[in-house]
């Protein structure tokens, strides 16, 4: 089987196209900390919250950037990373 640049950007090692996956620990912990924001929306518990999903979120762009299972999952980090420093210093 030729490994092309679609293979390589849409396939894992065992040749399934992936594109979503479930949510790892980092995601899942994202995303529980940022609906937890939107229930306590003021006060040091918000600013502890707004810092775990920040962190738990820069963990996952970075782990999918460097161990993503293909190219899109990867480039998929780099975008998120790109966009939490760009949001970050507007």
């Amino acid at each position: 089987m030729e490994n092309t640049l679609v293979d390589k950007t849409f396939r894992d090692s065992d040749g399934k196209i992936v594109v979503a996956q479930m949510p790892n620990p980092p995601l899942i912990l994202w995303i529980v900390a940022s609906l937890l924001t939107l229930v306590f929306t003021s006060g040091k518990i918000n600013t502890v919250l707004d810092f775990v999903a920040n962190g738990a979120l820069f963990t996952w762009a970075w782990m999918e950037l460097f161990q993503g299972v293909n190219y899109f999952r990867r480039a998929l980090g780099l975008a998120v990373l790109i966009g939490m420093i760009a949001y970050r210093i507007q």
